[in-house]
C-alpha cells in the first residue's frame, strides 16, 4: 500500500492529519507551504487541480477535499480500527456530521472569516454579516450541543473520525471570536476529543 498526504500545518489538512495519525497506518508526509506557492505550482495542480491542501494519493489515486477524504479513510480503514461505523444507518449518521461540519458550520464560520479577520481585505468586508455569521455558527453549535445529551460522543459511547472532524475545527471557530464556552455539552465533549494523543501528533 502507497499513501501519501499533502498538507499544511494549521489548515484545513489538521483533521486527516489527526485521522491518519489516530488510524496508525503508513503514510508519507509532504508539507505544501502555501504562503510560497507551492499549492499552485504544475506538480502539485496534476494532484489537485484546486490548488489546496489536504490531498492524499492512496495507490497511485489522488483525493481531495478534507470531507470526502475522512469518509475515505474510515470506509478503507476506520471499520476495522473502531473509528468508523460499518455499513448502515450509524454510517450514515457519521457521514451526516462530517458533511455538516464542512457545509453548514463551514458556511457560517467562512462568514465570519470573510468579514471580521484582519486576512480579509478591508473593502470586502462587512461588519453586519459577520456578526450574524457568529450568531449563526453559535446557533449551529448549540444543536450540536443538544445531539450530545446523554451521550459522550456524536455517535453514543465511541469516539469516531466523526467527532474528530468536528472537533478539530473548534480551534479555528475560537480563533474567528465565536466564543461557545457557555454550551457546557460541546466543550465537555472537545476536551474529550482533542486530549487523544493522536490529536498532539497533528498541527
Amino acid at each position: 500500500m502507497s499513501l501519501t498526504f499533502y498538507y499544511a500545518p494549521q489548515s484545513s489538512a489538521s483533521p486527516v492529519h489527526w485521522t491518519l495519525e489516530e488510524l496508525g497506518i503508513p503514510y508519507e508526509k509532504v508539507a505544501i507551504d502555501i504562503r510560497a506557492g507551492e499549492n499552485k505550482k504544475p506538480d502539485f495542480l496534476k494532484i489537485n487541480p484546486n490548488g489546496k491542501v489536504p490531498v492524499i494519493v492512496h495507490n497511485g489515486v489522488p483525493i481531495f477535499e478534507s470531507a470526502a477524504i475522512q469518509i475515505y479513510l474510515g470506509e478503507t480503514f476506520g471499520v476495522e480500527k473502531g473509528l468508523f461505523p460499518a455499513p448502515g444507518p450509524r454510517r450514515g449518521e457519521a457521514m451526516m456530521w462530517i458533511i455538516w461540519t464542512n457545509v453548514t458550520l463551514g458556511d457560517a464560520v467562512m462568514r465570519v472569516g470573510r468579514n471580521l479577520s484582519e486576512w480579509a481585505p478591508a473593502d470586502e468586508r462587512n461588519a453586519k454579516a459577520g456578526e450574524r455569521g457568529k450568531t449563526d455558527a453559535l446557533e449551529l453549535l448549540a444543536i450540536v450541543d443538544t445531539a450530545l445529551t446523554g451521550r459522550d460522543y456524536l455517535l453514543g459511547d465511541q469516539f469516531s473520525i466523526a467527532d474528530l472532524h468536528l472537533a478539530s475545527w473548534l480551534e479555528y471557530v475560537g480563533m474567528m471570536g465565536i466564543d461557545y464556552s457557555g454550551l457546557a455539552r460541546l466543550s465537555a465533549w472537545a476536551k474529550r476529543c482533542t486530549s487523544r494523543p493522536a490529536c498532539a501528533k497533528a498541527p
